[in-house]
């Protein structure tokens, strides 16, 4: 199977996409289905923002129809490494349709970032450090794929 991506550019294209996807099943499987405290993230309290997953997880913004954010993370990262398989091993139709796809993809990520951030900062008044990772690899994917495409070439 011939690759038409260099090693390199392969592993930007991976790397946020498995850290965002490491960041999200921790969320999903210690928070949720555990029913746990995620651990590196204080249960701080008080004046101002704070850090505090449980209060992030367990507010009112953390669910669309009783499904929790972090599944719908868990399953963008996922699609986001499938589409990067296409692109680097798919046939020449795929690779582009891939592509393509993945730039829309990843800016749909891109674009939800600044309100889920603006909701934890002005409403809930606390960070979760879990979620912010997420962020930061979805920020970093759309960066990534944005240069790929836009500066340098994505095939080698």
């Amino acid at each position: 199977m011939k690759m038409r991506v260099s090693w390199p550019k392969l592993l930007l294209l991976v790397a946020m996409s498995v850290f965002g996807l490491w960041a999200s099943s921790m969320v999903v499987t210690i928070y949720y289905m555990m029913k746990q405290s995620l651990p590196a993230c204080p249960l701080q309290r008080g004046p101002g923002i704070v850090l505090n997953c449980d209060m992030v997880l367990g507010s009112s913004y953390s669910q669309i129809f009783g499904v929790p954010l972090e599944l719908f993370a868990v399953a963008y990262f996922a699609i986001n490494l499938l589409l990067v398989y296409l692109i680097v091993f798919g046939s020449d139709g795929l690779f582009r349709i891939s592509l393509n796809i993945l730039f829309g993809w990843r800016f749909v990520g891109i674009v939800i970032v600044p309100y889920l951030v603006f909701v934890e900062l002005f409403l809930i008044k606390a960070i979760c450090v879990y979620c912010t990772m997420m962020h930061i690899a979805i920020v970093a994917d759309f960066i990534i794929i944005s240069y790929l495409l836009f500066y340098k070439k994505a095939v080698t």
